[in-house]
């Protein structure tokens, strides 16, 4: 049976399995959250919202962690706050570039300052920028949430109502 998952005002996604109600258990209590929810309000890749992107990036990592049978709930966690910062990046008082090397050392701040997060969660925040941040993750869910992340970013820049 389906089961809609209503998050504030917004209403996000429509469960259609056990595996993705099993998704929305791992990341619910995140998206409840109102640092979460303000994502909404920034524009990622020029074509989705931070909070869709970050859903995207969620969700197909949780699904590959698990087809993998890593550690889906952490790689789930951590790419729902990879990119926990609210300020339009073309509007940023930094350069592009700079954009990309700190951005991820905001988000971990922002995570930290409003969840409880495990080392695993850590590491995804911290290096999914990896190679544009130069120390590699410890973490094989940090490296898959690296590359996912770049694969929906393509996705949303390009292919537009694809994810």
């Amino acid at each position: 049976m389906a089961k809609l998952f209503i998050t504030g005002s917004m209403e996000l996604c429509v469960a259609r399995s056990m595996e993705d109600e099993l998704f929305f258990s791992c990341v619910k209590d995140l998206l409840d959250h109102p640092e979460i929810q303000k994502l909404e309000d920034y524009f990622q890749h020029s074509r989705t919202t931070r909070l869709k992107h970050s859903l995207n990036v969620a969700y197909y990592s949780f699904k590959a962690a698990r087809f993998l049978g890593w550690d889906h709930r952490s790689a789930a966690r951590g790419a729902m706050l990879h990119d926990l910062f609210h300020y339009e990046r073309k509007e940023a008082p930094i350069s592009a570039l700079r954009h990309l090397r700190v951005h991820p050392r905001m988000a971990l701040e922002n995570a930290e300052r409003n969840f409880f997060l495990n080392e695993k969660e850590r590491d995804i925040i911290l290096k999914h920028m990896w190679l544009c941040t130069l120390k590699p993750p410890k973490y094989r869910e940090s490296f898959l949430v690296s590359f996912v992340d770049k694969f929906c970013a393509v996705m949303e820049t390009f292919c537009a109502g694809v994810i």
